[in-house]
């Protein structure tokens, strides 16, 4: 008998149910995020983001 499940072993919904019971605990990011205006950070990550590359490859920044 599995006591955990593996990563290729999770279903379509079970990241949903696993942060849907995350919320339901307290998930302590979430109250950060409601406490925290993260976007007085957005320009200054922004500027160090659009350095330009000195070699080929890599991956375009997202949000």
């Amino acid at each position: 008998m599995k006591k955990f499940k593996r990563h290729r072993d999770y279903g379509f919904f079970d990241q949903d149910i696993r942060l849907t019971k995350l919320s339901s605990l307290g998930d302590p990011l979430e109250r950060l995020d409601k406490g925290i205006d993260f976007e007085i950070f957005r320009e200054l990550l922004l500027m160090d983001l659009s350095k330009i590359a000195k070699g080929k490859g890599s991956r375009p920044p997202y949000e």
